[in-house]
């Protein structure tokens, strides 16, 4: 994010150490850099699959973060990462929390040898923290996909409002830590960002016949000759000249 050079962001001095690869974790470590902290991410072997999706992206969220290749399946991963967990204020998981008790990181374990270590854990859905999904079954559930007219999203809504859910946890619990609270973990599901993001429709703003969903003439879409134009006049006084026009 653009900041002026001499202003000091409000997590200079921070360290985060994330885990958590593909799209949400991503992009909730990179607010997390934009805002000052320091950021450590822990790839697998393999990799972050999101490099092999989209060189350009990944790169992109990933500039000023050191990535660090660790086996933590292997003692001397582990111990690696404890060390690393040792100096840092945050860790940002999205594996499932069978996975992570696997691997020496369950929340007593961590509650346990690190006291002051804030945690935000990204499941798919709290719903079911095991079962393992992604963004388009999410946006299905949550009715963000109309049945009649099925149509691939244009964006993940999901993996977006997940991360940005992430990013609030993560600032949240680190103010409060700073201020004396005992709160060290918070759950961000993907499943509860679709559905949060599907409010608008199941209020009735954007379901058929509401005041946002395309029946009146003052905030839908035209067809024109050669493509389309989106018109939202819909405060009385544009409504009018719109009506005018």
């Amino acid at each position: 994010a653009p900041h002026n050079a001499a202003m000091t962001l409000s997590l200079s001095g921070f360290t985060v150490i994330t885990l958590a690869p593909n799209i949400p974790g991503p992009l909730a470590a990179a607010s997390l850099r934009d805002q000052g902290a320091r950021v450590v991410k822990v790839e697998a072997p393999s990799g972050d699959p999101l490099r092999e999706m989209s060189p350009q992206w990944y790169a992109q969220l990933h500039q000023g973060i050191e990535v660090l290749t660790l086996d933590l399946k292997a003692e001397a991963g582990q111990a690696e990462l404890h060390a690393l967990l040792s100096g840092a204020d945050l860790l940002l998981t999205s594996s499932r929390p069978a996975a992570l008790a696997r691997l020496g990181l369950s929340p007593e374990r961590l509650t346990r040898d690190f006291p002051r270590l804030c945690r935000v854990t990204i499941v798919g859905d709290t719903r079911d923290p095991e079962a393992a999904s992604h963004d388009l079954t999410y946006q299905a559930e949550a009715g963000l996909i109309d049945p009649a007219q099925p149509a691939m999203p244009r964006t993940l809504v999901a993996d977006l409002m997940g991360s940005r859910e992430a990013y609030a946890a993560a600032l949240g619990l680190l103010l409060g830590r700073e201020r004396g609270h005992a709160e060290r973990e918070r759950v961000v599901s993907l499943g509860d960002a679709a559905r949060f993001a599907a409010a608008p429709y199941r209020v009735g703003l954007t379901a058929p016949g509401g005041l946002l969903s395309g029946t009146y003439d003052n905030y839908r879409l035209y067809a024109t000759a050669d493509a389309w134009v989106a018109a939202a006049p819909l405060e009385p006084q544009f409504a009018a000249r719109w009506t005018e026009a």
